[in-house]
């Protein structure tokens, strides 16, 4: 068996620091509880950061930054700094980031969103010091080589533009977004494939970029299963390279406000049928525009049932019934200063047509108040669910935790958010879906557009 000494002498300096830093509260599997679903905030260094002293023997950290494709100066920007995550730094090798954190039983990942990347690591408790360290190397030493980005950065990014190719749902995701915002929440999350890349990507414009986004004020530490003090003490000690601002020569990270437009696109498939009719919504719970009656909204309507053999309460899926080749389905997006709400209709391009029509008119009742008590009841018990699974999950709350902290300094808070769901009434309800239909729409068809319709056949505005 190896021992964690043979990682080699370069090694062994934060992994003994890591071993003589227990903290004197660290407890066993059989210890009670002291943590929280509520995060405790503080700064260490410049670096805003969160804590959640969850139970357990295990701890994930993670690094959130303001440089999702909302943010990213150039396309395929926050998809080449996703990619060259966890890549060599001017401390360590990537093959010695892989070898050491499979020696101690970690695992890291990266991902972006339209907002937001994060740089994240899962790992035992008492393994906090070596892994805060290791995201803090990752944002300020990581070397950006020329080969790795010929090898293996490149080659990945051209993957994933071909994976969007075939992919007609996240083709009119995407293209609903642009429709909505145009620029900034309106960029696509990945590149197409017609994208020129080579015009715009490369490893040393990646490098400045990365200077910009890793800024002090850009970033944030989220940690669930970590003692505030531990975190802050580490957070403080191995985030001391992060520059406190970008480069005078780096355009700054574009902060205009997000504006809602609306309108149609339509996109010739020959691989699928997707149609999302799509409606201005509710920033996230730490944003100044947070509405929670469009959580509920969203819940009313539904389209999937959360129950096996059951077509569900959501009146939505009480039209699928009818419509047995196509599948709805009715989502909302949070951003930190706009939402989304989403409603997919999939499937067969005539079942989509009818279903689209369908979809309308049920607004339209929601609008005149034709819900009854039951299902009002019932839209707010699912939507205070699934807000609250979501803060509660690690991924999703950290995301929005690091969020919340850069955009407006505050944590997510998921008993506050349930608060807020539970007061929605049944006027404001119909308040929000009339608005949604005297406003305008953001409608885009992907497939066969002889038979998918246009807005104003379905009775909307876009």
């Amino acid at each position: 068996m190896i021992s964690r000494a043979s990682l080699g002498r370069n090694a062994q300096l934060p992994l003994r620091r890591r071993c003589q830093a227990q903290p004197s509260n660290r407890r066993g599997l059989a210890a009670v509880a002291s943590g929280t679903f509520s995060y405790e905030t503080g700064e260490a260094g410049g670096i805003k950061f969160a804590s959640r002293d969850l139970a357990g023997p295990t701890t994930t950290v993670a690094l959130v930054a303001k440089a999702g494709t909302r943010y990213q100066v150039l396309p395929g920007f926050s998809e080449g700094l996703e990619k060259f995550a966890f890549k060599s730094t001017h401390k360590r090798s990537a093959l010695r980031i892989t070898r050491e954190t499979e020696l101690l039983g970690g695992q890291f990942s990266a991902y972006h969103s339209r907002e937001n990347l994060v740089i994240g690591a899962k790992f035992l408790r008492e393994d906090l010091p070596y892994f805060t360290e290791l995201l803090g190397e990752v944002i300020s030493k990581t070397r950006f080589t020329r080969h790795e980005w010929q090898e293996e950065v490149e080659p990945t990014i051209k993957l994933s533009q071909k994976a969007l190719l075939g992919n007609v749902t996240q083709l009119a995701i995407n293209s609903v977004h642009g429709v909505a915002f145009h620029r900034g929440l309106g960029e696509p999350l990945h590149p197409s494939s017609s994208t020129p890349l080579t015009k715009y990507l490369s490893a040393e414009r990646l490098q400045a970029y990365s200077q910009a986004a890793y800024a002090k004020p850009n970033i944030a530490v989220v940690a669930n299963g970590a003692s505030h003090g531990d975190l802050s003490k580490w957070v403080g000690e191995f985030f001391s390279d992060t520059p406190s601002s970008a480069p005078s020569d780096i355009p700054a990270i574009d902060t205009t406000s997000t504006k809602y437009y609306g309108g149609e696109e339509r996109i010739a498939h020959d691989s699928g049928n997707t149609m999302i009719l799509a409606f201005p919504g509710s920033s996230s719970f730490t944003g100044s525009s947070y509405k929670p009656e469009v959580a509920v909204l969203a819940a009313l309507l539904g389209g999937e049932s959360s129950i096996k053999w059951s077509p569900g309460f959501s009146l939505l899926s009480k039209n699928t019934v009818a419509h047995p080749h196509a599948h709805i389905s009715t989502s909302h997006a949070a951003y930190s200063d706009a939402g989304l709400l989403c409603i997919s209709i999939a499937g067969n391009p005539s079942h989509v047509r009818k279903a689209g029509k369908d979809v309308v008119n049920t607004l339209k009742s929601v609008a005149a108040g034709e819900v009854s008590n039951e299902d009002l009841k019932k839209a707010i018990a699912s939507a205070k669910f699934k807000a609250l699974e979501s803060g509660e999950s690690l991924a999703t709350g950290v995301e929005l935790t690091g969020a919340g902290l850069i955009h407006d300094g505050k944590a997510f808070q998921i008993d506050e958010v349930g608060k807020g769901v539970d007061g929605v009434s049944g006027d404001q309800l119909k308040k929000a879906a009339k608005s949604l239909l005297d406003g305008r729409a953001s409608v885009s068809a992907v497939g066969d557009l002889h038979i998918l319709p246009f807005a104003e056949e379905l009775g909307l505005n876009a």
